[in-house]
């Protein structure tokens, strides 16, 4: 991950796989900038990273389009050229009402798709104003996009994730990034998806403490034979985001260790 150095990333959410992406990136020299509502995590993940790199961040809710504006407006001012754009925050939507589709509340789906589907929306069409106004880079690329997913929208799993507004969100967003992808190709952007299995990170605090849950994953990721590590999510992304994918776009890659094909 050597061609990373120098490259200017811009990665919303301040935790879990975020935070993991930014420190990777941060020790192959690229700049970072966190966008997140919470200015505490926010803060003390870049002051962690400035030990290595330079980094900034920006408290915004990233379903309210001016604070979207805004955001990249700070970044812009304060990087310039954006390399990369990563799309990571998102929510659950089990506490406000998701769930299986004839007990998912409107409330549930309306806050699910506002936090998980409306935000790469408005990050990604701020995003791609700025790519198109910057030259292509060393690879003749004028930047990159990389979407969260999840491996949900490809292999259900009813009887623990029956939360079906989240993977409607998550299938809206490989539509979205395919669409565009194909679109924004001519333009020298690349844009893909990322759909990792569960992961060990504070969103999925409560399958952490889940004793069902835990010996469930023992048998559906047989590579590892238990929740991802954030840090394994982080490698595949920075991969996605740097030199090495130059010729990558359109596409969803899956990290679920075994998850879509093992017989649970």
């Amino acid at each position: 991950m050597k061609d990373s150095n120098g490259r200017n990333y811009l990665i919303t959410g301040s935790t879990g796989i975020a935070a993991e992406t930014a420190r990777q990136a941060a020790q192959f020299g690229a700049n970072i900038f966190i966008v997140s509502n919470d200015e505490e995590s926010c803060a003390a993940l870049v002051s962690e990273l400035k030990e290595t790199t330079e980094s900034g961040y920006a408290v915004a809710d990233l379903t309210i389009e001016s604070e979207t504006q805004a955001a990249m407006e700070k970044f812009a001012g304060e990087f310039g050229r954006l390399d990369a754009l990563f799309n990571v925050v998102g929510i659950s939507g089990r506490k406000f009402g998701d769930g299986p589709l004839h007990e998912c509340t409107l409330a549930g789906w309306n806050a699910t798709f506002d936090a998980n589907a409306r935000t790469v929306f408005l990050m990604c069409r701020a995003a791609l104003k700025v790519m198109l106004e910057q030259a292509p880079d060393r690879s003749d690329v004028r930047g990159a996009i990389l979407n969260m997913g999840s491996v949900l929208n490809f292999s259900p799993e009813p009887k623990y994730f029956a939360t079906h507004a989240y993977a409607a969100t998550k299938a809206a967003i490989v539509g979205l990034s395919k669409t565009a992808a194909a679109y924004y190709a001519p333009h020298k952007i690349r844009i893909n998806v990322i759909a990792p299995s569960l992961v060990k990170t504070p969103m999925s605090a409560r399958a952490q403490t889940d004793q069902t849950i835990l010996d469930f994953m023992r048998a559906k990721h047989p590579f590892g034979e238990e929740m991802l590590d954030a840090a394994d999510v982080a490698r595949l992304a920075l991969f996605l985001m740097g030199d090495d994918a130059r010729r990558i776009t359109g596409e969803t890659f899956k990290i679920d260790a075994g998850w879509s094909v093992s017989n649970v």
